[in-house]
């Protein structure tokens, strides 16, 4: 075996949610071009069958569902679902997410419920779901996004409870890679910096944020989807097969000040 064999994920059977746009997108294009089949599950139907024709035209199977992965019972469906046409999961990516902000005094209890729905109670929904079938299996591979929100504080745009919410799922990934390790399931989480995707176009376009951002990072640029690829397929490769509760940081150094 050469050592880039490593990286192949062929014959892997993939959930990448919330993949209809943005670093979702990215991501399960990603799995696809290095060998797996990648289902995506996501709340909007239209794009998330966009995708799945895209890494069709990959020559991988893929298939889109709409999902809800806030709801269990969603999220059973999903997993039957991708069961009955894959026969097993091997990787889980539990990207779906929002970010709402609101400066901390003024923040809606709804909002703060909505933000930790989607951002960590689904991150647990659908680990959960699918870690019992790889428990099952003994194997499985699963990557939670995270965020540098995560890791400090993002002082721009009120974003307190978002940040609130990516701590924890940095926690809940170490949580989940100890309780699982002894199964053979693997668990790590992205930390992305500035990427710009169609969420973040406007954000990172405005003339009095942008250049605090590009000041604030050493590289002095926002990043494009497609740079989350080679950390992607590492974690979801043998390549990294004695890393586990992880979170690996793609900031162009946003977190080194």
């Amino acid at each position: 075996m050469g050592k880039f064999d490593l990286y192949d994920l062929s014959g892997r059977k993939a959930i990448v949610t919330g993949a209809g746009k943005g670093l979702g997108r990215a991501i399960a294009v990603a799995l696809a071009e290095a060998g797996a089949d990648v289902a995506i599950p996501d709340i909007d139907f239209d794009n998330a069958k966009r995708v799945a024709e895209k890494i069709k035209r990959l020559g991988r199977h893929s298939f889109a569902l709409k999902t809800d992965v806030t709801k269990p019972t969603d999220v059973k469906t999903m997993v039957q679902k991708i069961l009955e046409e894959f026969g097993r999961i091997d990787i889980l990516v539990n990207n779906a997410g929002i970010c709402i902000t609101a400066p901390l005094e003024s923040m809606r209890l709804e909002d703060y419920d909505a933000i930790m729905d989607v951002d960590v109670r689904a991150v647990l929904l659908c680990s959960q779901v699918v870690g019992r079938e790889m428990i099952k299996q003994k194997s499985g591979n699963i990557i939670n996004m995270g965020s540098i929100s995560g890791i400090v504080y993002n002082k721009r745009g009120y974003m307190g409870i978002y940040c609130v919410a990516k701590a924890a799922v940095m926690m809940l990934t170490k949580a989940l890679a100890a309780e699982w390790a002894r199964y053979n399931i693997r668990v790590n989480a992205l930390a992305p910096g500035y990427f710009l995707t169609d969420l973040s176009r406007e954000f990172l376009g405005n003339k009095e944020i942008r250049p605090e951002i590009m000041e604030m990072t050493p590289m002095r640029r926002h990043a494009e989807p497609k740079e989350l690829a080679g950390t992607v397929v590492y974690l979801a490769s043998d390549a990294s097969e004695f890393v586990t509760g992880q979170a690996v940081v793609i900031d162009g150094g946003w977190t080194i000040w």
